[in-house]
């Protein structure tokens, strides 16, 4: 791909040319979607990307679209970001996913040191990864932690070169460290992949490619230089409006374009297959079925107002940020409002052209049962919870909604 830096000799990347522009960005996207396409049995067997394809991801610093500007980033604006994870979705669910799951980890990066963002995601293959950890916890002792857990769901910690252990804290003596709101302080404690122990253990229906392994660490010690607080504005470091937003919204931006991004692809795989086939049983072709022009043209209009919707919500969102200079309750509840009907539209046009398109749905070689175990998938996550409607319901009858969520 000619509009991609090259590889040098000694198989480092000089991308010091990389337009990071929202634009440009999303051109190298687009891109890349046949290779993804070609190698999407590669990457369900595999269990991970390959690296064929993160060599053209790195080159084009597909997931420092997030990053500070600082640290060679792209530091995009949310619409031209979650754009970008859609364009790669349509080819591959997986590569998307870990695009999205290191972009938002990247993100951390305005809240350290300067010395420790150069450190982390200062080389151009170099992605941040890490997952959920329940039950761990790190020590106070001198000069750092001794942190103890296991983090599962880590996307793309296959191909990472960090990982970050997320842990609530506490001093020596076992009484919880405490931030100067009063809140439990959680720290982001940051160490190289060769420090953990990886439990090879992705084996599922959807979303192969991602390698969420379980990582574990057992009271490995981290310094002060490794820490970070991550959403917590006394802690920011980078003031550009895109800060303003916490990790978790741009979360749910980019997985729901991870949905709408297959969603895409199915539709397209279907009008394409219509305009083809024949029914069973009968010369009539397919696009000549007043029911599959219904399907088509209904679910195209539920594609495009769910897409529509999130996009209008991220750029209301980003322009109040601007006038007013934080996030507001209200754009996180309409952020989490978007971004779960996204993830539920997209769901329910897979299944209703998975079944449309009859059984050639059902071959491994046709573009349509990965795009319905991915994007199933996509749904089962955090972020396509049906309790999100609930907290949005609730909001808008004078509730307090659970903040976990927003």
């Amino acid at each position: 791909m000619n509009d991609l830096a090259g590889v040098t000799a000694d198989n480092s990347l000089d991308v010091s040319g990389v337009d990071m522009s929202g634009p440009a960005a999303l051109a190298r996207a687009r891109a890349l979607v046949p290779a993804l396409q070609a190698a999407a049995k590669r990457i369900d067997d595999a269990n991970e990307l390959p690296k064929d394809i993160l060599d053209t991801m790195f080159q084009g610093k597909l997931f420092k679209l997030l990053l500070p500007k600082a640290y060679g980033g792209g530091e995009l604006h949310p619409v031209d970001y979650v754009q970008c994870i859609e364009a790669v979705a349509t080819g591959n669910a997986s590569a998307a996913w870990c695009m999205n799951q290191g972009s938002g980890c990247s993100m951390a990066a305005a809240y350290a040191d300067p010395a420790l963002a150069r450190e982390v995601w200062g080389g151009p293959r170099d992605v941040l990864a890490w997952g959920q950890g329940p039950g761990a916890k790190a020590v106070r002792m001198q000069g750092g932690w001794h942190v103890t857990g296991s983090w599962t769901f880590a996307s793309g910690s296959r191909h990472a070169t960090w990982l970050g252990a997320t842990a609530p804290c506490f001093e020596a003596d076992g009484t919880p460290c405490l931030r100067p709101d009063g809140k439990p302080w959680e720290r982001a404690l940051l160490l190289p992949r060769h420090r953990a122990r990886i439990d090879d253990n992705w084996s599922v229906m959807g979303l192969r490619g991602t390698g969420s392994d379980t990582y574990i660490v057992e009271d490995l010690f981290v310094d002060d230089a490794h820490a970070v607080t991550r959403d917590y504005a006394p802690t920011r470091q980078e003031q550009g409006y895109l800060y303003r937003f916490q990790a978790m919204q741009l979360y749910a931006g980019g997985f729901s374009s991870v949905a709408l991004g297959v969603a895409r692809g199915m539709l397209d795989a279907f009008i394409d297959l219509a305009k083809k086939k024949s029914q069973a049983w009968s010369t009539e072709k397919m696009r000549d079925n007043h029911a599959v022009q219904y399907m088509i043209g209904y679910w195209e209009a539920v594609w495009k107002a769910a897409r529509a919707g999130l996009h209008q919500t991220l750029r209301t969102a980003y322009d109040d940020v601007v006038a007013t200079g934080e996030l507001s309750l209200e754009q996180k509840i309409n952020i989490r409002q978007a971004t779960t009907y996204a993830i539920h539209a997209s769901r329910d046009l897979c299944h209703a052209i998975f079944h449309e398109a009859g059984s050639t749905a059902i071959f491994d070689d046709q573009p349509f049962e990965r795009r319905l175990r991915d994007v199933n998938s996509v749904s089962q996550q955090t972020q396509g919870r049906r309790a999100h409607f609930e907290t949005i319901g609730l909001y808008r009858l004078g509730g307090e909604p659970d903040m976990k969520w927003l």
